[in-house]
């Protein structure tokens, strides 16, 4: 399934964070994604083929 990631979408992720969170904010999208983890507020950033890989789902802002 192919998702169409934007700017404070939530990304859910098949590992889970230290803090337990599997749920990612997304602060910038391109060639690298900024993300956010929901359960800390650690952030991150990631390549965008990993965020594709590992993707498990995805909650639009506007949902």
């Amino acid at each position: 399934m192919e998702y169409k990631y934007e700017v404070g979408d939530i990304v859910k992720l098949k590992k889970k964070h230290p803090c337990g969170s599997f749920e990612w904010e997304i602060l910038r999208v391109g060639a690298d994604f900024r993300l956010k983890c929901i359960g800390c507020g650690h952030q991150i950033m990631i390549d965008r083929k990993s965020v594709v890989k590992n993707t498990r789902g995805l909650r639009h802002k506007n949902d």
